[in-house]
């Protein structure tokens, strides 16, 4: 058992006979009355996000969990399919269940979360950043490509699109931040 205190973004529990993992949560006390915790949740089977508030200090069952490295090899009918390096064991998640993942390439590695006790993948995560090739945009305007606020689309390597500053051409390396979708910065050869 977990109260309010031990919330994290992340952490996993049995909420309404379901598993919810925290997307994000904001301790409030106000001036008057208890002290509650503000969340948003990501149910883990359905993907559907809902905003509960919970009184300060009230207990949950956590789900035990554990968070392992898996390589991603290739998108198919059945989803994302994901190697263990360690075990070399291949298994397929739904697409959903990683944010963004149109900005994943093969090799990449990313973190799934376990229910340690029904082998049930839960969430996956990418990391932070990731570094891709630009494969299409339009040239920058003269004059306009000292400025690092006008922003312009461009195609990266998997096919998604992210805007990015007029200074980027074609053949550039980019990282992108991968919970938002943004540029970051130009890699260096």
């Amino acid at each position: 058992m977990a109260s309010t205190t031990d919330f994290k973004k992340g952490m996993c529990f049995i909420f309404k006979g379901d598993i919810y993992s925290i997307k994000s949560f904001q301790h409030v006390k106000p001036g008057k009355g208890p002290a509650f915790v503000r969340t948003k949740l990501k149910n883990v089977k359905t993907g559907r996000i809902i905003e509960n508030t919970f009184n300060s200090g009230v207990r949950i069952d956590e789900v035990r969990v554990e968070r392992r490295p898996y390589q991603f090899l290739y998108r198919d009918d059945m989803g994302l399919n994901v190697m263990n390096n360690e075990t070399f064991e291949q298994i397929s998640i739904p697409e959903e269940m990683v944010e963004n993942s149109d900005l994943m390439k093969e090799g990449q590695i990313i973190e799934i979360n376990f229910h340690a006790d029904e082998e049930m993948p839960l969430t996956a995560e990418m990391p932070a950043g990731v570094e891709l090739l630009v494969t299409y945009t339009i040239e920058g305007e003269k004059g306009n490509t000292a400025s690092s606020t006008a922003l312009k689309p461009a195609t990266v390597e998997t096919g998604a699109e992210i805007m990015v500053p007029m200074f980027i051409k074609e053949g550039d390396i980019i990282k992108v931040d991968t919970n938002n979708r943004t540029y970051s910065e130009r890699v260096k050869k």
